[in-house]
């Protein structure tokens, strides 16, 4: 049996040497950049079905709104509206400052100086105005507002949902929580009187008193997964015109076998096929 020594232009082509010919070259060139083209839209959906979740600055929260446009008098905050900035018009009633104890500023445990507010429509409000380590403390700003006469006042902070009542059967007197259902037992002024099952936290705190640390709430990302879906079919797109790349041209170098070995069955010439 004879053996070929070298190829040569009757020699059956390897899918290699095919692929490397200079047409396959210009089409992979092609197929390449349709991929490339279709990776970036891909890219693009990825990035639309991602929203960033707004900054402190930006959030929808930030934006100082009037209660009475957030909440009603005797009415539950909206999950949505829980954090927002809010301001607020009326007058602090005298008497009605009270101390709240255990809570927690920047992870550090403490006391709250609370009021109630008297607002311009004639509804009641708890307003948290500042924070101290030191319960004398407390109790003397306490004591000192409520001897300070009534006068108008503003109020900008973050609104809250109202707390539960909560009772410690080792100190009964003592307040825990935001819970205006408990304040309402013991503020003045409260004759046919609408209680807000909120309060705020002021921006601003008394002399003798800390600010309260109030961050906004997290903005989680929103993820559209529509998008996500068209993301994933233009990377298949992409993978695909590879592929089509590669099946044109095994297609191709075995079309070119098949004509060889017609065309030698015809010639009754044999000649060795190399893979």
């Amino acid at each position: 049996m004879s053996t070929i020594s070298r190829r040569d232009s009757e020699q059956p082509r390897t899918l290699l040497r095919t692929m490397l010919s200079a047409r396959w070259i210009a089409l992979l060139v092609l197929a390449l950049a349709v991929a490339a083209a279709f990776a970036a839209l891909g890219k693009w959906q990825l990035e639309r079905a991602y929203r960033a979740a707004p900054t402190q600055e930006t959030a929808p929260t930030e934006t100082v709104q009037l209660l009475t446009e957030i909440v009603e008098p005797e009415s539950l905050l909206r999950t949505e509206r829980v954090g927002q900035k809010v301001s607020v018009e009326g007058e602090f009633v005298p008497g009605d400052y009270l101390v709240v104890v255990n809570r927690l500023n920047d992870g550090e445990s403490g006391y709250w100086v609370a009021g109630h507010l008297a607002t311009e429509e004639g509804n009641a409000l708890a307003v948290a105005l500042g924070w101290t380590d030191s319960r004398e403390t407390a109790e003397s700003v306490a004591a000192q507002l409520n001897e300070e006469p009534r006068e108008a006042a503003s109020v900008t902070g973050r609104v809250l949902s109202a707390q539960f009542p909560e009772l410690d059967e080792d100190a009964p007197y003592d307040i825990s929580t935001m819970a205006p259902a408990w304040f309402v037992n013991v503020w003045h002024e409260m004759d046919d009187v609408s209680v807000y099952e909120v309060y705020v936290i002021s921006d601003a705190a008394p002399a003798g008193l800390q600010t309260i640390s109030a961050p906004p709430p997290e903005q989680e990302v929103e993820v559209n997964w529509l998008n996500i879906f068209y993301a994933a079919e233009w990377v298949v797109f992409a993978g695909f015109a590879v592929f089509l790349w590669y099946r044109l041209v095994k297609d191709a170098w075995e079309r070119d076998i098949e004509e060889r070995e017609l065309a030698e069955a015809e010639n009754a010439t044999p000649v060795e096929k190399v893979d």
